[in-house]
């Protein structure tokens, strides 16, 4: 008995000697102290022993309990001391380095996007004026000429608060407001986000983002338009872009038509983005219709005007051959660090 209880201290004093770390210790408390560690195990075996030698081998094996312990203890804070001192050196501050540079955020590349459409159409001469996301049926539908049976006032595609309040499903809502407010000529812009009870697809979304140009004074034409979409599309491209037009209905402008961009996507052979025609929808354009220059208490009989209104996100896809409008609103950083 005597000789295991030598071996086992020559045993503990020689792993103790390589613990160089304050878990080591704790791991090593338990192996010698633990409730089935090394000493508990001799406690055990002193049945084995004779009456007589029994309290003299308790006393030992209690003394080299004791021992162990206060080793562990003393090894331990000297151990946890260096550890601190090697934690602090780690995180000590020298404040005559220079500041770590914070990384800053930037635009979103559809608000780069609106911006830069904003900028090219203050180039041309129109106002900024903004509008309320959340605006009255009369000045989203009734007072642009909307029938009152039209689709588009329905549930399906508007998105309604109250049965007289909604969500603006384009930004065309500010017409009237301008019209009732500044006498004529009128030349202004507005541009922001849209609503619309859409099924969210490649090409279409629950919201989206729009411009919408106003112009109004003597002697408008249909030529005015024309040409003021053909520098428009050119500044945004940085070239010369081919565009074509076609009759279509809109409530508020009489003639109607929309405008077509050659797809550069598929350099016009016909892809997802185009659905195969070659060619995309980018804005929605015409006179301004008599009825809604009365209604906003401009003379249809002296005055005349245009006014269109296109998507950011069409724009957007066509510049970069994006093919999905979707990924704009993932924030999935893969695709938004692409955008210098």
């Amino acid at each position: 008995m005597h000789s295991r209880i030598s071996d086992l201290k020559e045993c503990f004093d020689r792993e103790l000697s390589k613990v160089e770390h304050t878990k080591g210790v704790a791991l090593l408390r338990v192996k010698y102290l633990g409730r089935r560690g090394c000493v508990q195990s001799l406690m055990s075996n002193l049945r084995d022993c004779s009456p007589d030698e029994r309290p003299g081998m308790g006393k030992l094996i209690n003394g080299l309990k004791r021992e162990i312990s206060e080793k562990l203890d003393a090894h331990y804070q000297i151990l946890e001391e260096r550890e601190f001192s090697v934690r602090i050196d780690r995180e000590r501050v020298d404040v005559t380095l220079p500041g770590r540079r914070v990384a800053m955020g930037r635009e979103h590349p559809l608000m780069h996007m609106l911006n830069e459409v904003v900028e090219i159409l203050i180039s041309m001469g129109f106002s900024v004026q903004c509008s309320s996301e959340i605006e009255s049926e009369y000045y989203t539908y009734g007072g642009l000429n909307y029938p009152s049976d039209h689709p588009a006032r329905d549930m399906q595609d508007t998105l309604y608060i109250t049965p007289d309040i909604l969500l603006r499903s384009h930004t065309t809502a500010i017409q009237q407001h301008i019209m009732e407010s500044v006498a004529p000529p009128i030349r202004i812009l507005s541009a922001g986000r849209c609503y619309r009870n859409e099924t969210v697809t490649a090409r279409s979304h629950l919201f989206f983002h729009q411009v919408d140009v106003l112009y109004i004074d003597k002697g408008v034409t249909f030529a005015d338009l024309l040409a003021t979409k053909e520098e428009f599309y050119a500044k945004i491209f940085g070239q010369k872009v081919e565009i074509r037009v076609r009759p279509s209905y809109f409530p508020f402008v009489e003639p109607g038509m929309e405008v077509d961009i050659r797809c550069n996507s598929c350099a016009g052979r016909g892809c997802q983005l185009c659905k195969g025609t070659g060619w995309v929808e980018v804005c929605g354009a015409g006179m301004v219709h008599p009825e809604v220059l009365q209604a906003g208490g401009v003379d249809p009989e002296a005055y005349s005007g245009y006014a269109w209104g296109g998507g950011i996100e069409r724009l957007l896809m066509l510049r970069h051959n994006i093919g999905d409008i979707r990924l704009f609103s993932e924030n999935d950083m893969r695709f938004l660090l692409q955008f210098p």
